[in-house]
């Protein structure tokens, strides 16, 4: 080889990177192929369910498609096979009859279903996210179906988290349904209704209202029931005409609740401002108005918010009393004006004797705060007179009976001298 020649590479192959060239996607026949499982063991889930575990099938590319085929809406489990783009009319190919939606409305024919979907759960954990993501579509979707399929669509979640089913978290179920045209059309109030009558056959009424805590819609019921029909008069007759009078009764103690902690909040506002008292006995009276408060349930609020404002001194236990006692002559003007009678008198005799047992900076100014309201016309004498009694609490009775006995006797010797 002369020494202006250059080397070449001839009789060399020069190597090309292959492409990874994945198969095309077929969800079509994946959804048969599971069909003709069902078809060929008759409908037995346990059979079915090991036909399933030792088939070849791709369920970690077709994840959804055991469910739902995206492209197809094909509901495999719930429909018996492949159905029409956005209907639930039937499609091509093969179909079976022992789906969700093809059964009877009835819990013991539904929840072999909830079973044996779980136990696929348990041998193919992967699918769970691909549940929940069908559910979520399925529930965004339920105008699509005729009614008598959305109570067999209810009763089946319904029975999955009775049994605890994996891969439906609460929020997964009910905020989906939270559209406007659903909730418009009474449709989600109508699937919640068979959900809540169908989970509380096996459970308790504090089970589904943990299940709502968290779906994130414990505090929002209303919002199930269409603008028109949005009010605590329509929740209480729609669930008690249902049979559910204890969720009806659930829901009246926390919209009185919600009331309570709202007016709390306003007096609290007004006494830590020292707005005028006149000011703060009639917005007082226009809450428990506007709200229906008990009486009760207003003077145990008053106290605690007078209280609750007092501006404590560390541990110097005569700046304390001081203020305590202070802020009871301050405020006694407020307590009057709802203490109209001697069985509201006894309720916050009553009031003062827990909170002085259970705060230790309270603990010697009992018979204090008592004399206190007595010489504001606060309490009257036959009212403390009969707490002394008959009194019926007992935290802290003993030590407190005894350390009024010198005023109390003061009182009857007044009585009889009178």
């Amino acid at each position: 080889m002369s020494s202006k020649e250059r080397p070449t590479l001839g009789g060399t192959r020069i190597k090309t990177r292959k492409r990874n060239i994945a198969a095309p996607l077929d969800p079509a026949a994946f959804a048969d192929a599971v069909v003709q499982i069902y078809l060929d063991n008759a409908g037995d889930l346990e059979l079915i369910a090991k036909s399933i575990e030792s088939s070849d099938l791709n369920f970690s590319r077709y994840g959804d498609t055991f469910f739902e085929a995206s492209s197809l809406n094909a509901w495999v489990v719930f429909t018996g096979g492949r159905t029409q783009p956005g209907t639930t009319k039937a499609d091509e190919g093969d179909r079976h009859p022992y789906s969700v939606l093809e059964s009877e409305p009835r819990r013991e024919v539904i929840i072999p279903s909830v079973i044996y979907i779980q136990k696929i759960l348990r041998r193919r954990p992967f699918l769970i996210k691909n549940l929940e993501n069908v559910m979520r579509r399925f529930l965004q979707s339920l105008e699509l179906f005729e009614e008598n399929e959305r109570k067999k669509l209810a009763i089946f979640t319904a029975l999955a988290f009775s049994q605890k089913l994996s891969g439906l978290p609460p929020e997964t179920v009910f905020q989906p349904m939270l559209k406007d045209n659903l909730v418009g059309k009474g449709l989600v109030l109508s699937f919640i209704t068979e959900f809540f009558k169908e989970y509380l056959i096996d459970n308790s009424l504090d089970d589904l209202i943990s299940i709502l805590k968290r779906g994130k819609v414990e505090d929002n019921l209303l919002d199930f029931f269409p603008a028109a029909k949005r009010t605590e008069e329509c929740f209480s007759e729609h669930f008690t005409k249902e049979g559910l009078v204890a969720l009806v009764e659930y829901n009246e103690k926390k919209i009185f609740e919600v009331k309570l902690k709202d007016m709390k909040s306003a007096l609290t506002t007004q006494i830590t401002e020292e707005t005028d008292i006149s000011e703060v006995i009639e917005t007082v009276k226009q809450r428990v108005k506007d709200a229906k408060l008990p009486d009760v349930e207003v003077v145990r609020i008053l106290w605690d918010v007078i209280m609750d404002a007092v501006q404590w001194s560390g541990k110097n236990q005569q700046q304390n009393a001081n203020a305590a006692l202070r802020q009871v002559k301050t405020w006694a003007e407020l307590l009057n004006a709802f203490c109209t009678n001697g069985k509201l008198e006894l309720e916050l005799i009553y009031k003062v004797q827990m909170q002085c047992y259970e705060d230790a900076k309270l603990m010697k100014l009992f018979t204090e705060i008592v004399r206190s309201l007595y010489d504001q016309d606060v309490l009257a004498e036959d009212t403390i007179l009969h707490w002394f009694r008959k009194g019926t609490n007992p935290k802290g009775r003993q030590t407190f009976v005894k350390a009024l006995e010198p005023f109390v006797k003061w009182l009857e010797e007044a009585e009889e001298e009178d």
